[in-house]
């Protein structure tokens, strides 16, 4: 699985560094960090990432299987 990152439609909530702070963190500006960008997320990190797709309130990630 991967996650695409709307990055300018990113808010900076963290909701999703909530959910999964091994994949996404916020820098000290609010902007988001994907640890996994343009590579395959671990198979036991899969429910934390859907959890950070669905805790995004704008949209900005998106679960590609």
């Amino acid at each position: 699985m991967q996650i695409t990152v709307d990055h300018p439609r990113c808010e900076g909530h963290g909701m999703c560094a909530d959910q999964a702070p091994e994949l996404f963190s916020l820098d000290d500006d609010a902007e988001l960090t994907y640890h996994y960008e343009g590579t395959e997320i671990p198979a036991a990190q899969e429910p934390a990432a859907r959890a950070a797709v669905n805790a995004c309130p704008v949209a900005a990630l998106r679960a590609l299987s």
